[in-house]
C-alpha cells in the first residue's frame, strides 16, 4: 500500500481538525495503519490550524516541506502559504471562499486576489481543484459544514484506500441529530464539485 501524507489547512473556526479526525478514524476502523497530527495557530482568534492524516507507513507525524501527497485547504491564502509542502505530482483541492484575516480587516494587510492564487498553484502542482465549497456548505443549510464539503472532495478527487460508505457512516456517529441531514448533503455536494472539476 502507497502511503498518503494529506495535510488541512484553515482557519480557527472552520472545522478542519474534527475532518482530519473522521479520516484518521475511518482508516483506524479499516484496519490501515494511520497517524493523525494537529499544529494549532490562534484558532480562536482567526488563526491557521494544520492537521495532517498520514495513511500508510510513516516514521513520523509531521509532513515536511515537498512532502504532502493532498493538500486540503479551507481558505485561499493557506493554501498559499502551505504550498511549499506540496511537491510536482500533489493534489491540491481548495475552497475560494476568502475568509480574511483581522489585519485585513482594520486595513494593516492587503489580501491577495483569490483568483491569481489558484493560478499561482495550478503551476505548481500536479492538480488543483478549486471551487466555493462555502457557497455548498450554505446551499446543504448549514454554513459551518464546508469541513463537510472539502471532506466529500477529498473522496472524490483522492484516490484513497477508504470507501465513501464508511466515512459517511462515520459522519453519521459523529454528527449532532440537528446537523446530521445538512453534513451529509454537504458532504455529497463537495464529493459532486470535486468530480466535476
Amino acid at each position: 500500500m502507497k502511503t498518503q501524507r494529506i495535510v488541512n489547512v484553515g482557519v480557527g473556526g472552520q472545522g478542519n481538525l474534527l475532518a482530519s479526525n473522521l479520516l484518521g478514524q475511518d482508516a483506524l476502523d479499516a484496519g490501515l495503519p494511520v497517524v493523525v497530527s494537529e499544529i494549532h495557530g490562534m484558532a480562536q482568534r482567526g488563526g491557521v490550524v494544520e492537521s495532517a492524516v498520514i495513511i500508510g507507513e510513516a516514521k513520523s507525524p509531521i509532513v515536511a516541506e515537498a512532502e504532502a501527497d493532498i493538500i486540503v485547504s479551507f481558505e485561499p491564502v493557506e493554501t498559499l502559504r502551505i504550498l511549499t509542502k506540496a511537491h510536482k505530482d500533489t493534489l491540491v483541492i481548495s475552497n475560494t471562499r476568502p475568509l480574511p484575516p483581522f489585519t485585513v480587516a482594520i486595513g494593516q494587510a492587503a489580501y491577495p486576489d483569490p483568483q491569481e492564487a489558484m493560478k499561482i498553484i495550478a503551476k505548481k502542482v500536479k492538480r488543483l481543484v478549486a471551487f466555493d465549497g462555502q457557497a455548498l456548505a450554505e446551499q446543504a443549510k448549514n454554513p459551518l459544514s464546508l469541513n463537510m464539503v472539502m471532506l466529500g472532495a477529498l473522496f472524490a478527487a483522492g484516490d484513497l484506500p477508504v470507501p465513501v460508505a464508511s466515512i459517511k457512516k462515520m459522519i453519521k456517529q459523529n454528527s449532532k441529530e440537528r446537523f446530521l441531514a445538512a453534513n451529509l448533503t454537504a458532504f455529497d455536494l463537495g464529493f459532486k464539485a470535486a468530480s466535476q472539476a
